[in-house]
């Protein structure tokens, strides 16, 4: 019999309701490491944050909610130009500056030996030298980038080599001809068969949205469905509705497009959260409307789709929506701090970028609270004491999966 309060019982009950065979790969996935036990577990985190952590005194303003290192990529702009920036934004909300901080500094910690290819008292080096760069940028209270031009090291040549890629490479790589069809290909590593029923359903939504949306744009056409099957990426939304969109797009076998279409749910952060929030039409509303804030620009195609009573982001999966490999960087602590040290520009930009809206502290608080130090301390306690307890957690979790807990689903 499990403790209503263990982290296994809270894992089942939080994953309840989600696609069976998606989140056993989500369950099989976090045991490989602590480091994606924590990807796939963003909800403990804010369950075990003290209600009176130092943490939650610092300025509020729009979070990514789940940040870590595998959260930050490229990807292209309705403006055709790539850009760096954080990617994902489910559990976007108004909260504490700090929150998005120390769960970033955990999986440094976490990902030491399992990405960074170092040790502890190394990743505690890089997440100090992250604070300094990160409150070194706020400081300045001048929002930036991160981008080609500019950038130098492994963040360069990651954006340089993600440029080259094209919209149809991914097309030739992620579909097949059929008998004079392009379909998706099913290969269970990055696409999922979809039961007929369900394609049928994603077909109408979809059409049905374009019939209310893009009718006056007279583009309806781009969006008519050729194929439909479940995407599987990540950790954390493995089990939620999820899909891979095949589109006419422009028409012709070289017009083809292929869409992301993610169904939005509460962010995880909301029940431990005291502070208001504004009224959002819908989830997905929420997450974009954030993500618009604190991302340079929107990803091409980024928008909402409302129906059925489920909300649902629907954006262009492109071939330069990549994560940086971090082992290219070999351990070697210079690169990897040059590597953070854009993290960390990111995310004050982000923030100074958001910063007087709906809520959020404006450029002059983020300011004189980058001045304080108080607050260095405590963060960097939480930082070793929550890693242990992933750890833990982790261990606890690995058991368990060994035991079967984690092998079957309703």
């Amino acid at each position: 019999m499990l403790a209503p309060s263990s982290p296994i019982q809270r894992i089942l009950l939080y994953n309840e309701g989600r696609i069976p065979k998606m989140l056993l790969r989500k369950y099989a996935g976090m045991n490989e490491n602590a480091f994606r036990f924590y990807r796939g577990t963003c909800h403990l985190f804010y369950e075990d944050l003290p209600n009176d952590s130092a943490l939650s005194k610092s300025p509020l303003t729009w979070i990514c909610g789940d940040l870590h290192l595998e959260n930050f990529g490229s990807y292209k702009a309705d403006n055709g130009l790539e850009y760096f920036d954080i990617n994902d934004f489910d559990e976007a909300i108004l909260a504490p500056c700090l929150w998005d901080i120390a769960r970033l500094l955990v999986s440094v910690v976490l990902a030491a030996d399992v990405s960074l290819h170092t040790n502890e008292a190394s990743a505690y080096e890089l997440c100090r030298s992250f604070i300094y760069n990160y409150t070194h940028i706020l400081q300045k209270g001048h929002v930036s980038m991160v981008e080609q031009r500019t950038a130098k090291g492994l963040v360069k040549d990651f954006l340089t080599a993600v440029g080259k890629r094209k919209r149809q490479e991914l097309i030739n790589k992620r579909t097949v001809l059929k008998n004079g069809k392009r379909l998706l290909i099913v290969d269970e590593e990055k696409v999922s068969e979809v039961e007929k029923a369900k394609k049928e359903q994603i077909k109408f939504i979809i059409e049905k949205w374009a019939e209310r949306h893009i009718a006056e744009h007279k583009d309806q056409k781009f969006y008519e469905i050729l194929d439909v099957g479940y995407r599987i990426a990540g950790t954390g939304s493995l089990g939620l509705e999820r899909y891979v969109l095949l589109v006419a797009g422009k028409g012709g076998e070289d017009g083809n497009y292929l869409l992301d279409l993610k169904v939005a749910q509460s962010s995880a952060i909301l029940p431990y959260l005291k502070t208001p929030q504004p009224h959002w039409k819908n989830e997905a509303d929420r997450v974009v409307a954030i993500q618009r804030r604190m991302q340079i620009a929107s990803p091409a195609l980024l928008t909402t789709v409302d129906l059925d009573g489920k909300s649902y982001i629907l954006k262009q999966l492109q071939p330069s929506q990549d994560k940086m490999d971090l082992s290219l960087c070999k351990g070697k602590l210079l690169k990897l701090d040059k590597v953070l040290t854009y993290f960390a520009q990111i995310i004050a930009y982000a923030q100074l970028r958001s910063s007087g809206r709906q809520g959020s502290a404006v450029v002059d608080e983020l300011i004189d609270f980058s001045h304080q130090t108080a607050w260095v301390k405590p963060l960097m306690d939480y930082v070793v004491s929550y890693s242990q307890q992933v750890q833990k957690d982790y261990l606890l979790y690995h058991q368990a999966y060994q035991d079967g807990i984690f092998n079957s689903v309703n």
